[in-house]
C-alpha cells in the first residue's frame, strides 16, 4: 500500500499541460513513484522504461494522440495497470470510447481535488494488486498443468514432445531480451506448440523436427497442427490469448503484422522465430547458416526479435561449454544435446533435452546398455 515503508507504488501521470503534471508530481510523490509524460506517445515509451506501472492517469484531451487512443494503447503493453482518466467533459460519447477502447476503471473531471485523486489512485494500486495475485494463481495453476501434461506426453512421443523444453528455454530467454520476463501465455503457447503432432504417426513427426521434407500428406499434418491444439484446449478458461498465439504459426506475412504489438503479437513472433530456428538447427544448419537463413525473414517476425534471437544464439554458441558423461550419470539442470536411441535405432530421449527429476526416475528402465552410452551435456539452469 502507499506509504508503507520502503514501498511506493508506481503511477504514470499523463497531461499535455506540463504544469499539471508537475504540480500532481509534487503532492503526490509523499504515497507514491510518480512518473510524468506530456503526450501519449511520451508515456508510450515510459511505459517501456518502467517497469511494474500500477496505475497510469491520463488526459482525455490532448493533441495527436488522445487519452482514449493512448489508454487503448496501454491495455495491450501494460495490461495489469490501472487506467485513470481525467476529463473537462462527461459526454456519453467519450465516456463510451474510453470504456470499450481504453478499459478506463474510473473518470474523474477536471479540475480534480487532489484528496479525491489521490484516493482513486489508492483504489486503482489495490486493484492492480488484485490482479496481479490473480494472474499468479492463473499462471501457477495453468503452466503447472500444461508443463506435467507436456511431461507425461514426451515420455509417451519423445519425437513430438523432447523439442519442447528446448523451445520454451529459448523462448522464454528471448522474451526476457525483449522486455517481458513474466510472460505466461507465450510460456504456455512453447509448451503447448508441439501439441498438434499426436495426431501424426511417429514416422512423420521425426521427418519434421530433423528438417528432412515429410510426404504432401505429413506436409498437410503439419500445417494443422495449430488446428489439433485449438479443438484440444478451445473450451479451458483464460486460454484464448494461448489459443490465438499457436494459431498465428500458420498465419501469411500481412496477418502476422496485423496482430500489432499487443501480447498475441509480439508472442507469435517470438514464438515463430524460436521455431524456425529450432527446425533450421535440427535440419543440420549451422549457427552461422541458422542466423543467415532467419534475417531475410525480419519483416514477418521484425528486426528487433530476428537481432535478439541472433545474439542470443551467438551467446549460447560462445559460453556453454560441452562434455560427455554416461546418461545415467546425468543430473538435473543439464541439457542432453543428441538424440539417445536404443540398439533398435527406436528416439528414446531427442537432441536438446532439459534433464528432470522425474526422467531420471524414467530412464532407470532403458537398461545398461542405454544408460551407459556416453551422451554429450551442457550444464544449464532450467528457465
Amino acid at each position: 500500500m502507499a506509504g508503507t515503508e520502503g514501498f511506493k507504488p508506481k503511477v504514470l501521470c499523463v497531461d499535455d499541460e506540463k504544469q499539471v503534471v508537475e504540480s500532481f508530481a509534487a503532492l503526490l510523490r509523499k504515497d507514491f513513484e510518480i512518473h510524468i509524460a506530456t503526450s501519449g506517445a511520451d508515456a508510450l515509451k515510459k511505459i517501456r522504461e518502467v517497469r511494474g506501472l500500477a496505475v497510469v492517469v491520463s488526459d482525455m484531451r490532448m493533441p495527436n494522440m488522445d487519452g482514449v487512443k493512448f489508454l487503448h494503447e496501454m491495455s495491450h503493453r501494460c495490461p495489469d495497470a490501472t487506467r485513470i482518466m481525467l476529463t473537462g467533459e462527461a459526454g456519453a460519447d467519450g465516456a463510451k470510447r474510453a470504456i470499450n477502447e481504453g478499459q478506463v476503471y474510473r473518470f474523474l473531471t477536471k479540475p480534480c481535488p487532489i484528496n479525491e485523486l489521490r484516493s482513486a489512485i489508492l483504489a486503482g494500486v489495490e486493484l492492480h494488486r488484485l490482479a496481479l495475485a490473480e494472474r499468479a494463481v492463473l499462471r501457477e495453476t495453468l503452466i503447472g498443468c500444461i508443463r506435467a501434461l507436456v511431461e507425461v506426453l514426451s515420455i509417451a512421443n519423445p519425437v513430438a514432445f523432447g523439442r519442447v523444453s528446448g523451445i520454451k528455454r529459448r523462448v522464454m530467454e528471448l522474451a526476457a531480451r525483449l522486455g517481458y520476463p513474466e510472460f505466461w501465455q507465450l510460456e504456455a503457447a512453447a509448451l503447448l506448440s508441439q501439441i498438434g503432432y499426436l495426431s501424426m504417426p511417429t514416422e512423420v513427426a521425426e521427418r519434421i523436427p530433423v528438417g528432412r521434407p515429410p510426404s504432401a500428406k505429413g506436409h498437410a499434418l503439419a500445417s494443422s497442427a495449430p488446428e489439433v491444439a485449438k479443438k484440444l484446449f478451445e473450451h479451458i478458461p483464460r486460454l484464448d490469448a494461448v489459443m490465438q498465439i499457436l494459431a498465428a504459426m500458420n498465419a501469411s506475412d500481412e496477418e502476422m503484422a496485423a496482430l500489432g504489438d499487443g501480447p498475441v503479437g509480439i508472442a507469435a513472433r517470438v514464438l515463430g522465430a524460436v521455431l524456425e530456428a529450432d527446425s533450421l538447427s535440427a535440419g543440420g544448419q549451422t549457427r552461422e547458416q541458422v542466423l543467415s537463413s532467419l534475417r531475410p525473414h525480419a519483416s514477418r517476425y521484425g528486426t528487433r526479435v530476428v537481432e535478439e534471437l541472433a545474439s542470443l544464439l551467438v551467446t549460447h554458441g560462445e559460453e556453454e561449454k560441452t562434455e560427455e558423461i554416461r546418461l545415467r550419470d546425468i543430473q538435473p539442470g543439464m541439457t542432453i544435446l543428441q538424440d539417445v536411441r536404443n540398439h533398435h535405432g527406436v528416439l528414446l530421449v531427442p537432441r536438446d533435452f532439459d534433464v528432470t527429476p522425474s526422467f531420471l526416475h524414467r530412464i532407470t528402465g532403458f537398461g545398461s546398455e542405454v544408460l551407459d552410452q556416453r551422451v554429450r551435456i551442457v550444464a544449464r539452469q532450467a528457465v
